[in-house]
């Protein structure tokens, strides 16, 4: 047993009246050490369960993120001469159940028009154990297990995507996931993947989530790590995913100053019912007419999703240009139409196969 551990796990386990909050190097430690394992798999599961009743702080995730980097796989920095800043997108780790997903085809969209973009997760995860992105890419030709870390960076820096595989990159996190099973509750770890970044260099964060007072966790935390550029986006279960059948709801965050944006998909000619889940084989072969910007049930919340992110873009302090919300759909479907997208997965498969 960690005595050092016990004594993080009293003071978050200790009830409504008498638990405490952590401080960032407590919540550090209290990381780490889950990570090594050095405390017993009870005192483990006692400290997610009590954490999650409890509820995480801002700067208790500060301190858990300062973990994941010190521990974690980091991409190097692309080179100087990639006039963008990555952008990683932070999808819920279990995955889609009830809608059809959009994240990797927003990021072909986007890494055509010259945005790098980062994903990172990995296989299903208890308890939701929904359609995760790695069986996205897969079910796209793009097979991302089995790469090294510097395997990835290569292709993000050649083809513009990359995506950061727990199982090969982060082992001592992915040591942690039975333990979601096991609790049968999402620990505050999931709070954490959905801010967490597994790059070095100038970026910009998406973060997904589902409940107003997780975004000021993320703003919290944010502040305490000094990630000045951020999205936050209450998105279709908690993914990065613009709803089309409601107004969206988004925090930005350049430099420090942040702004609130709701979106009318209606307003854009976008309000639509959301797309349903559908076999993985199906939405493959929707996705590849949508990436080939014929008619597909994912074309239009595609052109949504990814023109606004083509257009937040711009507000990157490296960024050059400048256009209007309308201009970033005209953009998104004319990348669609001329096939631009549809290059971009053709050259990631066939960059992958040469790895």
């Amino acid at each position: 047993m960690s005595h050092e551990f016990r004594v993080l796990l009293r003071k978050v386990g200790s009830g409504p009246h008498t638990s405490q909050n952590l401080t960032r190097s407590e919540a550090n430690d209290a990381m780490r050490m889950m990570l090594h394992q050095d405390a017993t798999p009870a005192q483990i599961g006692a400290f997610l369960i009590s954490h999650r009743i409890k509820r995480p702080t801002g700067e208790e995730l500060a301190g858990m993120a300062d973990a994941y980097d010190a521990l974690g796989p980091q991409l190097p920095t692309i080179l100087p001469s990639i006039s963008r800043n990555p952008w990683v997108f932070c999808y819920p780790y279990d995955g889609r159940s009830r809608t059809a997903p959009l994240g990797p085809l927003t990021a072909l969209v986007l890494s055509a028009a010259g945005i790098p973009v980062i994903h990172h997760g990995g296989d299903r995860v208890p308890t939701k154990e929904g359609l995760p992105l790695i069986e996205l890419w897969q079910s796209l030709g793009v097979n991302w297990p089995g790469l090294s870390l510097m395997q990835v960076h290569q292709i993000l820096e050649t083809i513009g995507l990359g995506f950061v595989y727990l199982p090969d990159h982060f082992p001592l996190a992915q040591a942690l996931m039975p333990y979601r099973d096991q609790i049968g509750k999402r620990p505050p770890l999931s709070t954490l993947e959905l801010m967490w970044s597994p790059y070095s260099g100038p970026q910009t964060i998406v973060c997904g989530y589902v409940h107003p007072p997780t975004e000021g966790m993320f703003r919290s935390a944010f502040e305490l790590r000094g990630t000045t550029s951020f999205l936050t986006v209450k998105g279709l279960e908690g993914s990065c995913d613009l709803a089309c059948d409601r107004t969206a709801i988004i925090g930005a965050s350049e430099d420090g100053e942040f702004e609130r944006l709701s979106l009318a998909p209606r307003d854009y000619g976008f309000a639509d019912r959301e797309v349903p889940l559908m076999e993985t084989s199906d939405w493959a072969a929707e996705a590849l007419l949508a990436l080939q910007g014929e008619p597909s049930v994912l074309l239009n919340p595609l052109v949504w999703n990814a023109g606004f992110y083509l257009w937040r873009s711009q507000f990157s302090s490296n960024s050059t240009s400048s256009q209007t919300l309308e201009d970033s759909f005209v953009k998104a479907r004319s990348i669609l139409e001329n096939g631009l997208a549809w290059k971009k997965l053709e050259a990631l498969r066939n960059g992958i196969d040469r790895d």
